[in-house]
């Protein structure tokens, strides 16, 4: 099944054993691809379920449900800063491969982007068109973005991480085990978190924690982080 190609549709768009299929499905299943009838492709819906299907006169039709098991054990919610320019493509698109469950983009004290709805819609089909090209039998939910002092406040997660690139932390892999059923982590931006940022952090719960001695970029630390939690969760 590796060999096939893989859309992402919603739920309402099955009747049946039917699939039907949007303008832009087909177009990119007919003209794109260049698929014709009797031809097989998987159908995800993004939340666990994977079908074969397979195209008839511009239709689809579904042939079997299919297994998938390309998730992680934990759910990881990455708490990240928003970087300036397009970095944040970047953290979706690579994040969504490794594993992540939720992004929520925050707005710190050294934010500059001031992301637009758009963005939002771009970086959720972003996660979509990784999760396709990864496997990955769920989409991760992008949220909607929100302060610092709100994402912090409103957090329900037990197991709560800060990346701090300065100071004597214990290292990632020193604090987390593979028995975490859920976690966040939160990464800043260009320059780090300010040290009252990290206080709040602190007092609200989070643990600081470090990704090792190197200072990393704002768009390198996220996938550092999360290719960590993967390892650990994978062996």
């Amino acid at each position: 099944m590796s060999q096939l190609q893989r859309i992402t549709i919603n739920n309402s768009q099955i009747q049946e054993t039917s699939i039907i299929l949007t303008p832009q499905q087909k177009h990119y299943l007919l003209r794109v691809l260049r698929l014709g009838d009797g031809d097989k492709f998987i159908v995800m819906d993004g939340k666990g379920k994977w079908w074969l299907a397979q195209l008839t006169a511009e239709k689809a039709h579904i042939l079997e449900p299919l297994e998938v098991k390309t998730e992680l054990p934990v759910s990881i919610t990455l708490m990240m800063a928003l970087p300036k320019g397009n970095g944040f493509d970047d953290i979706v698109r690579c994040c969504t491969e490794l594993g992540v469950t939720y992004i929520l983009p925050v707005l710190s004290d050294r934010t500059l982007l001031k992301p637009s709805s758009q963005k939002l819609e771009r970086w959720q089909r972003i996660a979509t068109e990784a999760s396709e090209q990864s496997e990955r039998a769920f989409v991760p939910t992008i949220l909607e973005p929100v302060s610092f002092k709100t994402a912090i406040s409103e957090c329900q997660i037990n197991h709560r991480y800060i990346c701090e690139a300065r100071g004597e932390y214990p290292h990632l892999t020193k604090v987390i085990n593979n028995s975490l059923p859920e976690m966040i982590i939160a990464i800043g931006p260009e320059g780090g978190w300010t040290d009252t940022e990290l206080e709040i952090a602190i007092e609200s719960g989070f643990q600081p924690v470090s990704l090792g001695r190197r200072i990393l970029r704002a768009v390198t630390a996220p996938i550092v982080a999360l290719s960590l939690i993967t390892a650990i969760h994978e062996v």
